[in-house]
C-alpha cells in the first residue's frame, strides 16, 4: 500500500516494494482498500528483498517491525534509511467486516504519513 500511495504522489518516482517473506501475492484485501481510494494495487508483485540489496537507493524505508528487525543489510549505497511503522493488516482476525476495517485502518496511516513524508522531501528540495 505504500508503493501504491508514493507512486500516486508523483509518478515520476521509482517505487518498489519488497518484503523478507514475501507472499505468492498482494492481499486481495489490500488490493480492494486501494481501489476503494481509487490507487490500482492489483498488478504489484511481491519480491524478496534480497533482489535488491546491492542496488543504490536515496531511501530505503521499512514499515513493520518485523522487516526492520530482520531486513537484511544493503551492501548498495543508501542515503537515507529510515523506519515508518505500521501494524500488519494481514495478521488482523475477525469477521470479513473486521478485517477491512483494519486494512481501511492502516491505509489510511500509511497515506497520512507518506504524505507527510513525501512533502517534508518536496519541501526540502531532495525530490
Amino acid at each position: 500500500m505504500a508503493q501504491g500511495f508514493l507512486q500516486s504522489f508523483d509518478a515520476n518516482l521509482e517505487v518498489f516494494s519488497a518484503g523478507t517473506e514475501p507472499k505468492e501475492r498482494v492481499n486481495p484485501m489490500a488490493v480492494k482498500v486501494m481501489a476503494d481510494v481509487g490507487i490500482d494495487i492489483s498488478r504489484h508483485k511481491p519480491q524478496n528483498v534480497n533482489a535488491f540489496l546491492n542496488v543504490a537507493w536515496d531511501y530505503v524505508i521499512t514499515v513493520c517491525s518485523h522487516a526492520n528487525e530482520t531486513c537484511p543489510m544493503f551492501a548498495g549505497k543508501v542515503k537515507n534509511k529510515l523506519h515508518i511503522e505500521f501494524d500488519d493488516p494481514a495478521k488482523a482476525v475477525g469477521c470479513e467486516s473486521d478485517i477491512e476495517n483494519e486494512f481501511i485502518r492502516i491505509r489510511n496511516e500509511i497515506k497520512s504519513k507518506f504524505s507527510v513524508f513525501y512533502s517534508d522531501l518536496f519541501k526540502e528540495g531532495n525530490l
